[in-house]
């Protein structure tokens, strides 16, 4: 396991992480620490309270991007449902014509 030593809020905290993953929990430590600057540039202080904001600032961003794309997702479905239903009712009328066909070659069948 590798250990990473990142800065949050003016401390140092050292985390352990799978071999490899130094990079992206660097880039997840500057993510948080982009958002403390900001709750500190509002005025706030106090470690906790910096930190709780700053995760309650994250929260948001990741509730907006799953309503995005819970959207996105809705919109497809949609989408797909609309050309199931097209495909189906041009399957249907293929059917029902020959369907006719094959009943009026049984009726001339029966005939001779």
């Amino acid at each position: 396991m590798a250990q990473v030593s990142v800065r949050i809020n003016g401390y140092v905290y050292t985390i352990g992480c799978e071999a490899g993953e130094e990079r992206h929990l660097q880039s997840m430590a500057h993510e948080v620490e982009k958002r403390v600057t900001k709750v500190r540039a509002l005025g706030f202080s106090g470690e906790a309270r910096v930190l709780v904001l700053a995760a309650l600032l994250m929260a948001d961003e990741i509730s907006d991007m799953q309503a995005d794309m819970f959207s996105v997702t809705t919109t497809e479905a949609l989408a797909s449902g609309e050309r199931a239903i097209r495909e189906n009712a041009l399957w249907k009328e293929q059917l029902e014509i020959l369907a006719d066909r094959a009943e009026t070659i049984a009726d001339a069948l029966e005939r001779y």
